[in-house]
């Protein structure tokens, strides 16, 4: 199983972060963020393969294993955590990348993509939904909003009251390897009881749910709009490829139904036999994809 040593490496943003860097610094720099309930070890089979030709950062996101972890919720707001993004880059002197994002860390690199096209130069996003897609599923697509509920759990703030080590592992087992296709290597399984032990570690991780302003209705509620206005973002502007496992319990399919209309250099592969988490359930077929799509950008832009 793929290990990396961590830099720790503290941000003006006011937090310091653990992040797994790999490679040449002379090669084009990626920049990988993962998501809930996860760490830089959603990536463990990608980092290898991107540091051949590529300077690879992926960071432990704030709230994250033991990366820092500030208190109240205001302090995960996306706003916050792509100024982390961006310092981290500043850090490393780093101008414009490549972002890679899955699942919350696939909202900031929507976001990042959005807001700082300066930097951002292309953009890949593993089952992650494109905000407005995702509002707009929640409010019209039954199905999307029955998947969305364990939201509405995880925003509760008794939620981890009672959590203890012995809770961890019945999360792990309920909210978590129940949605895994095959289940959870044992080693992996040691990480994220580990990572989740550090003081502070749950109700971080769930800040990133309660500082977000997507609104989940209940099942049953008769909503024509949410109670703030969808946002009329501008389009993704720089080359873009999702990668989408289709047998995700949590963001369906719908998800990519328009998603042409957000993104103006779309590429979508779909992966029918991938869940939620693609990039270590299905890392094989993700790189399929990614390498020519990868190796077509770089022509592309030599050219």
């Amino acid at each position: 199983m793929a290990d990396f040593d961590l830099q720790r490496v503290a941000l003006p943003t006011g937090v310091s972060l653990d992040v797994a860097v790999e490679g040449n610094p002379a090669h084009p720099p990626v920049i990988l963020l993962h998501g809930f309930p996860e760490s830089h070890r959603t990536w463990r089979y990608l980092i290898p393969e991107l540091a051949r030709d590529h300077f690879v950062l992926a960071p432990d996101q704030r709230g994250y294993a033991r990366s820092s972890k500030p208190e109240g919720k205001e302090k995960y707001a996306p706003h916050e955590i792509l100024a982390d993004l961006i310092a981290l880059a500043d850090h490393f002197d780093i101008g414009k990348f490549t972002l890679f994002g899955h699942d919350w860390g696939g909202a900031i690199a929507w976001m990042a993509a959005i807001l700082r096209p300066d930097r951002v130069a292309r953009l890949v996003i593993l089952n992650a939904p494109h905000p407005v897609i995702f509002q707009r599923s929640l409010i019209e697509n039954p199905a999307q909003r029955a998947a969305s509920q364990y939201m509405r759990v995880f925003r509760d703030p008794g939620f981890e009251k009672n959590f203890t080590a012995k809770g961890a592992e019945k999360f792990l087992d309920v909210t978590f390897a129940s949605h895994v296709e095959g289940g959870i290597d044992p080693e992996e399984r040691a990480y994220y009881l580990d990572q989740w032990s550090r003081p502070g570690a749950l109700t971080a991780m769930l800040n990133w749910y309660r500082a977000s302003s997507i609104e989940v209705p209940p099942v049953d509620a008769k909503v024509d709009k949410p109670t703030f206005p969808i946002p009329d973002l501008p389009p993704v502007a720089m080359p873009t490829l999702v990668i989408w496992g289709m047998k995700d319990p949590a963001l369906l399919p719908c998800q990519l139904d328009g998603l042409e209309d957000h993104v103006r250099d779309l590429t979508i592969v779909r992966v029918p036999d991938a869940g939620h988490f693609i990039p270590w359930e299905k890392p094989d077929a993700v790189i399929a994809a990614l390498r020519p799509w990868l190796s077509a950008q770089t022509h592309l832009a030599s050219g």
